[in-house]
């Protein structure tokens, strides 16, 4: 059985995140949260907390022991931009943007 947790609109860029979210792919999921646990950047705690998430779905509404959960997949995808404008020279704005991911973690109890 599968189970999905979905964080949107993660303010961070969906580069830096995938970086992190291809590691944790084909692991079990316990052995995944302890993985993320000591990577120290800002995005293995987002994805961190998704999977805790996902975790936590897999056990409350489907009865599914913890020990027995593998990530199935991690996917990042590009949110939304935000766009901003930053003081330059002589008068002027110069854009630039902020932007988002949309973080999918699936889970899975098959072998």
């Amino acid at each position: 059985m599968e189970v999905k947790s979905l964080t949107k609109f993660a303010r961070m860029s969906d580069k830096k995140v995938r970086e992190v979210a291809k590691r944790i792919q084909g692991l079990n999921a316990a052995e995944a949260l302890e993985i993320l646990k000591l990577v120290p950047r800002k995005s293995a705690r987002l994805v961190a907390k998704t999977l805790a998430s996902a975790i936590a779905n897999a056990e409350n509404n489907n009865n599914l022991s913890a020990a027995n959960l593998k990530v199935k997949s991690s996917v990042v995808n590009q949110g939304v931009a935000f766009r901003r404008y930053r003081p330059a020279s002589r008068g002027s704005a110069h854009p630039f943007k902020k932007r988002t991911s949309h973080i999918s973690i699936v889970l899975t109890d098959e072998k």
